[in-house]
């Protein structure tokens, strides 16, 4: 199965595409979708979801992962990044793509086994999930891949649980 992890926002937007074959993950792609600061809000909007659709053709995810937004001290921040994070979930259900949301502790927890792990710590397992040579960066390539190895994590559970009747 392969997934895309996105971590949203509307100057930049992390992004990273991963396999899970069996119990091996492996990266496909990853970076940076950077819009230009000159552009009005509604044009760099759609270079994101324009970038998105073009990674989506290339490498055909089965999944989009996504984080939930947390925001608590720059709420104009947070809108920004709310408006990018639906551009990523149209281009998803424009594609077909199923979603799965996870709060920031769950990939924390997912990922180092600590909900409150810090940017270092995330990036250093991104690493060792992954195989790479050095932490992925910036941040928003290293929360992005996290995301999606979380799903790698969880989906295969979930889809059990869901097949699974219970009285």
């Amino acid at each position: 199965m392969r997934i895309l992890g996105i971590d949203p926002g509307y100057g930049r937007t992390g992004y990273g595409v991963i396999e899970l074959s069996g119990n091996r993950i492996r990266p496909l792609e990853f970076g940076l979708i950077e819009t230009n600061k000159q552009l009005p809000l509604e044009q760099r909007l759609l270079q994101i979801h324009d970038s998105l659709l073009e990674i989506i053709g290339r490498r055909q995810p089965a999944a989009l992962a996504v984080e939930e937004l947390f925001f608590s001290k720059n709420v104009t921040t947070g809108i920004g990044v709310s408006q990018a994070r639906g551009v990523a979930l149209l281009a998803a259900a424009k594609t077909g793509l199923q979603v799965a949301e996870y709060k920031p502790a769950e990939v924390k927890q997912s990922l180092t086994g600590y909900g409150k792990a810090d940017k270092q710590q995330i990036q250093e397992m991104v690493r060792i999930f992954l195989g790479l040579p050095d932490p992925p960066k910036p941040d928003d390539v290293a929360d992005a891949l996290a995301v999606a190895i979380t799903h790698a994590h969880i989906a295969p559970f979930r889809a059990q649980v869901e097949r699974k009747s219970f009285p």
